[in-house]
């Protein structure tokens, strides 16, 4: 993942405003050579969807949840016909997929299904250093995201790039999302002038904690009754 603008996924208004995960997979870049294709792309990212969420946390683990899949689920996942996807084959497709735009689409399709917390959209933001990961120069990567207050999952990421900080990505990621009417929560390090002033100039509404960083404002806010 980079620190760059999350890709922007097509719904057509009206005809696909609650589309389905493998109409968006659609949209993914297929990487492999059409030689030797048995099954959809979108369907395998499909496929290997429904085996995390049923607990599956390597490549082993999700080829044993696809060969002991029932039929009629895999039929649903868009796997046509008795040949099941193997672990090489979704192996490969996970370290081929273009994993910024995988993400764009998983977090659009999140979007379409977010509720309302007291008749408002509310978004968290929420910064996090990945464990057990390492990037450029042997950094962890330090992911911004947004997650929804009512589901409780996350809706966008961005990464924060090596040199710089969580204040810039919160705009970058939130720049895939339309904040009329909603409301941003995010910690102290966001209670910037230029964040709160994005906010509300794309049509939304913050809360955000005063600490210490901001001396005067919570000297201000310390001396109200």
């Amino acid at each position: 993942m980079s620190s760059s603008p999350l890709t922007t996924v097509s719904v057509e208004p009206g005809v696909l405003a609650r589309p389905g995960l493998l109409e968006l997979f659609e949209q993914v870049t297929d990487p492999r050579a059409r030689r030797g294709v048995r099954h959809r792309f979108a369907s395998l990212l499909a496929v290997v969807l429904a085996a995390v969420l049923g607990g599956a946390r390597s490549f082993t683990a999700i080829g044993e949840w696809v060969a002991e899949a029932d039929a009629g689920v895999l039929a649903r996942l868009g796997v046509a016909g008795s040949r099941r996807p193997c672990e090489a084959t979704t192996r490969r497709v996970l370290t081929r997929v273009d994993g910024e735009l995988l993400d764009g689409v998983v977090g659009a399709w999140m979007r379409t299904r977010v509720g309302l917390l007291g008749g408002q959209r509310v978004i968290a933001i929420d910064g996090k250093t990945v464990r057990g990961a390492k990037a450029a120069a042997n950094v962890a990567p330090h992911l911004v995201a947004a997650l929804d207050h009512t589901l409780g999952v996350v809706l966008g990421q961005v990464q924060v790039a090596v040199k710089s900080n969580e204040i810039p990505a919160l705009r970058t990621l939130l720049d895939a999302f339309d904040l009329v009417g909603a409301v941003v929560t995010a910690d102290a390090m966001h209670t910037q002038i230029a964040t709160a002033a994005y906010i509300t100039g794309r049509g939304g509404h913050y809360v955000l904690t005063v600490k210490g960083n901001q001396a005067s404002l919570r000297a201000r806010c310390t001396a109200l009754p």
